[in-house]
C-alpha cells in the first residue's frame, strides 16, 4: 500500500525560490509600503460539522487509501502578511471546500452530486518563521445554490480560517479567469476588493511535479 506523499522541507524551499518574483503582488498595494487587507467573506453554511478526524495539510489523500481525490490536483502556498508586509509567523491557517463535483461533505449539503471517500474537504495548519503555508488539494467545482433556479451557482473557491492572536479573518479564495466569477453574487460583492481575493497560477516553470497545478495566495491581515 502506497505511503502519503510527504510535502519535505527541500520542496517548500525550492517553492518559495520559483515564486520570489510573486511574494507581494502588486495588487495586494494600496498606499506606498502598505499593503491592502485581505477582504473578509462569509464561511458559509457548510464549514465542517464534525471536522474530519485527518485534518493535516494533504486533502487530497486519506491515510490508509490508495487513491487520491478526483479532480486537478493543486498546491495552494503563500504567506500570511501584516499590512507592513511583514510575515505572520505562527499563524492557524484552516481551508474547508467543495469536492471536484461541487459538494461538500456536510449534513446540509443537499447538493445531489457525489461524495468522494478519498477527499479530505478540510486541512489545518500553522505558517512557518516566513509565513508561509502550503497545502495539497483539488480544484473545487461549482455548485447550485438555489433548488428552483438553476443559474444560481456558486463560482470555485476555497474557505480560508487564519487566526493569530487577536487577529482573526474568515475569507475566500477565487481562481483566475473562472467564468462564473462573474455571475457569482458573493464574489461580486467584493467590489473594488475582488482583485486581492483572486489567487495566481504559478507558470509551469516553477511546477515540479507533473499534473499539478500551483497556485499563490497571500493572505493580509488587517492591523
Amino acid at each position: 500500500m502506497p505511503s502519503r506523499h510527504p510535502i519535505t522541507r527541500r520542496e517548500v524551499l525550492g517553492t518559495v525560490s520559483a515564486l520570489s518574483g510573486l511574494a507581494l503582488v502588486h495588487s495586494a498595494f494600496g498606499k506606498t509600503g502598505s499593503l491592502t487587507p485581505t477582504p473578509a467573506q462569509t464561511a458559509g453554511p457548510f464549514y465542517p460539522s464534525p471536522r474530519p478526524l485527518e485534518q493535516d495539510m494533504d486533502l487530497s489523500m486519506l491515510a490508509g487509501h490508495k487513491e487520491r481525490a478526483k479532480g486537478q490536483l493543486l498546491d495552494v502556498t503563500g504567506r500570511v502578511l501584516d499590512q507592513d508586509g511583514k510575515p505572520v509567523a505562527g499563524a492557524r491557517v484552516e481551508i474547508w471546500q467543495a469536492n471536484t463535483y461541487g459538494r461538500y461533505d456536510h449534513p446540509k449539503d443537499i447538493n445531489p452530486a457525489p461524495l468522494d471517500p478519498n477527499f479530505q474537504g478540510f486541512g489545518v495548519l500553522t505558517t512557518d518563521a516566513q509565513g508561509r503555508y502550503r497545502f495539497r488539494t483539488i480544484k473545487p467545482g461549482a455548485y447550485p445554490i438555489n433548488p428552483v433556479n438553476p443559474n444560481a451557482v456558486r463560482t470555485p473557491h476555497i474557505h480560508f480560517d487564519v487566526a493569530q492572536g487577536t487577529q482573526k479573518l474568515v475569507t475566500q479564495m477565487y481562481f483566475p479567469n473562472e467564468p462564473l466569477n462573474a455571475s457569482d453574487r458573493i464574489f461580486a460583492a467584493l467590489g473594488a476588493a475582488q482583485v486581492a481575493a483572486v489567487s495566481q497560477i504559478v507558470p509551469e516553470a516553477a511546477v515540479v511535479e507533473p499534473g499539478v497545478v500551483r497556485i499563490h495566495w497571500d493572505i493580509v491581515l488587517a492591523s
